[in-house]
């Protein structure tokens, strides 16, 4: 059973860790998390907003609310990647190239890394911008294909799939603006992040 079938689907049935954590010897190697569900519980709990949808009529509904929820429908938005603009062209999105005119980015990414829930984006999405140039809001539209298993897999997979290599290879990892930064987020631009995660798997 996927991730996303356990956090959906039936919720009367139990875990199976903890079914098996009754009757398993501690002698028996670790159970090994699926990379979807290890991708869902770090995202989380870095602070991130997750939407699961398991077609473009649930990413463009689940696009639409979070737009009301923070009152963004007649804000202006920063968008470089023109193939979202067609995607969500029945929006009217009003877009900008001037970040200090806008309230929040759309944006893809390149990869989203399970082992610590981040997102791996690179000049494809954000050009030669650094984060603190970029709003502090981001709308991020990814597939469930994109999730690999840590930064290693994700730059070998940039290194091999891409006739261009990107520059400016980063990781957003921090989706909480408010909260107070601690020695290990020291540096890091934290953003408020909404990932619409399509199933396309």
């Amino acid at each position: 059973m996927s991730l996303f079938s356990k956090i959906f689907g039936k919720k009367t049935i139990k875990s199976q860790h903890n079914i098996e954590g009754d009757t398993r010897s501690k002698y028996m190697p670790e159970i090994e998390i699926p990379i979807d569900e290890r991708f869902t519980i770090q995202f989380k709990a870095n602070g991130g907003k997750f939407l699961y949808c398991i077609d473009q009529t649930e990413v463009n509904e689940n696009l639409k609310n979070i737009l009301i929820e923070n009152g963004w429908e007649d804000e202006k938005v920063f968008l470089i990647d023109k193939r979202l603009k067609n995607k969500f062209k029945k929006f009217n999105l009003e877009t900008t190239k001037s970040t200090s005119e806008c309230t929040y980015f759309l944006s893809t990414c390149e990869y989203l890394v399970a082992n610590d829930g981040s997102l791996l984006i690179s000049s494809n999405q954000i050009k030669e911008k650094k984060l603190k140039e970029l709003p502090d809001n981001f709308i991020i539209f990814a597939t469930t294909s994109q999730i690999v298993d840590n930064i290693s897999e994700g730059l070998r997979s940039i290194k091999n799939n891409k006739s261009t290599i990107p520059t400016n290879i980063t990781t957003i990892k921090h989706f909480n603006i408010n909260k107070e930064k601690d020695f290990l987020s020291y540096g890091s631009s934290s953003k408020n992040l909404y990932l619409l995660l399509l199933e396309d798997l």
